[in-house]
């Protein structure tokens, strides 16, 4: 490198912009960091080129580009700060969504389908309650096994089966007539909503 002028030295021409002076320094510094020898030769010719710029800019050989000439010109970069979107869920929200796996929506969804098909397809007294009580369990199950929090995961399926049975009696009320027509009794409806909603539980909540 002795032999060699300063813009050789960084392996950049002598018209080189500025960007690329720099940008060469920066990546011979990395490539010579374990010797303090290269690393020194380098910042010499960096200062030697630069000295060289600012003598030619003196005798208006060069022009200086004016984002450094100046720089209160530059549109002001907004600081960084981090904001949650507006479209973004409560922190306490998120602590119980989650993003399923295809295995956490296909087992739940077999499982509440079977009993669903139980409590259309069987008119027997025992079998709704029966049923409930089998989706109840599965629902803590699927629930449980993603945080091991068992009693998180009691709650939030009491809480779907006590909303599903009132929105299922409340809706089933209104069009009652209309499941006679299919052959479904309210209660029948009101399980299969309950179904429907621990099955989005056990899916997309832990």
């Amino acid at each position: 490198m002795s032999d060699q002028n300063p813009y050789e030295k960084l392996g950049v021409t002598e018209d080189a912009s500025f960007d690329e002076i720099q940008d060469a320094k920066g990546r011979l510094m990395q490539q010579y960091r374990g010797d303090p020898k290269l690393v020194e030769t380098v910042e010499a010719a960096y200062d030697a080129i630069i000295m060289d710029r600012l003598r030619m800019r003196q005798e208006g050989k060069i022009k200086v580009p004016e984002r450094i000439r100046f720089p209160e010109r530059l549109p002001q970069t907004p600081l960084n700060v981090s904001q949650t979107p507006a479209n973004s869920p409560p922190a306490w929200l998120q602590r119980f969504l989650d993003t399923p796996t295809t295995s956490d929506l296909l087992w739940p969804g077999v499982v509440f389908l079977i009993l669903s098909g139980l409590a259309v397809l069987y008119s027997g007294v025992s079998i709704l309650p029966l049923a409930v009580a089998l989706g109840f369990g599965c629902n803590i199950y699927f629930l449980n096994r993603k945080e091991q929090q068992f009693g998180r995961a009691v709650l939030l399926t009491l809480a779907g089966l006590l909303i599903g049975v009132g929105l299922g009696t409340a809706l089933g009320g209104v069009i009652e007539s209309q499941l006679m027509g299919i052959g479904l009794t309210i209660e029948k409806f009101a399980t299969l909503i309950t179904f429907v909603l621990l099955w989005l539980i056990s899916s997309f909540l832990r």
